[in-house]
């Protein structure tokens, strides 16, 4: 019988899904990647990783709010099928006011946790890190593409910001400039610092940060499949994700395009703690605090 990886391991009691403010979802799916594959390997990996986290990540210990880790989400049968299971799962978490933490597998399965955003949140916007636009309309013969994510929320309409962003086809350029895409390029970033990023004033209360790590330059992680120099720093993405986290409500997240190198530990370690970071930047804003009711002593 395999017992089923937590994230953080033994560290970590157990925590029943009502009481667990972050609802770890892994899904490992992949059927789309267009250079190099592994991403189906990425979730496990990443737990396997988590077990050597410290509980104290430098500021708090944002295991204290509680996480529960979920089955691997089924990844067999058509993309349809499978975006379906994931706004299932994403849905089920909401239900409970809880905070989906979902790890990819390939960028496709953000199509998922969006329509499950959708059936709970009438307005959210989604704030994505990532190396490409991925605003084709379709890439190889299907609309379900790593390539199309951010498209297919561009046709819901939800509004979205993109940070680190350094690799587009012209097709992608014209629709951002079209459609008055807000953005921060990679290299505007590493020429003006993190200071040159703010959300526009009309962006939505509440965000989902969509974290494909080829956002980081590839000296840092090099273990994705289409990895672009020129990248964020490990520091310029933790200070980005705290600006965001001060100023919106996030309504969960995913870490997704992770495809481990055997061997390799930097990189998974490395993902594994953007993934716990990340929980600890939500859980020390007030604003976040205030809206899931958290305090220093919850859990």
């Amino acid at each position: 019988m395999t017992t089923q990886l937590l994230f953080h391991g033994d560290d970590v009691n157990p925590t029943p899904p009502d009481m667990a403010l972050f609802h770890v979802i892994p899904v490992p799916y992949e059927k789309t990647v267009s250079y190099e594959g592994g991403t189906m390997d990425g979730p496990k990996t990443i737990m396997e990783a988590s077990c050597q986290l410290e509980l104290f990540d430098g500021k708090s210990i944002p295991a204290r709010h509680g996480i529960h880790t979920f089955a691997d989400v089924d990844c067999s049968g058509s993309a349809e099928d499978v975006m379906l299971r994931i706004k299932d799962a994403v849905a089920d978490c909401l239900a409970l006011n809880k905070i989906p933490v979902v790890l990819g597998g390939e960028h496709t399965v953000t199509v998922g946790i969006v329509d499950g955003l959708l059936e709970k949140y009438d307005e959210f916007g989604v704030i994505q890190f990532d190396a490409h636009a991925d605003l084709r309309h379709s890439y190889q013969g299907t609309l379900f593409s790593h390539a199309c994510v951010m498209k297919r929320i561009f046709d819901h309409r939800i509004p979205f910001y993109q940070l680190g962003t350094r690799s587009y086809s012209h097709e992608e350029h014209l629709l951002r400039l079209e459609n008055k895409t807000p953005y921060l390029d990679a290299e505007t970033i590493h020429k003006h610092g993190v200071d040159a990023f703010s959300l526009p004033p009309d962006f939505p209360d509440k965000v989902f940060v969509t974290f494909d790590i080829d956002g980081l330059d590839p000296s840092i992680m090099p273990a994705t499949g289409t990895p672009v120099p020129g990248g964020l720093t490990w520091y310029q993405a933790m200070w980005l994700i705290e600006k965001i986290m001060e100023s919106r409500v996030c309504i969960g997240f995913d870490v997704v395009e992770f495809a481990p190198i055997p061997g390799f530990h930097s990189a998974s370690f490395t993902v594994a703690q953007l993934v716990y970071n990340m929980m600890g930047y939500l859980t020390r804003s007030e604003v976040n605090m205030d809206y899931f009711g958290l305090d220093e002593g919850f859990l």
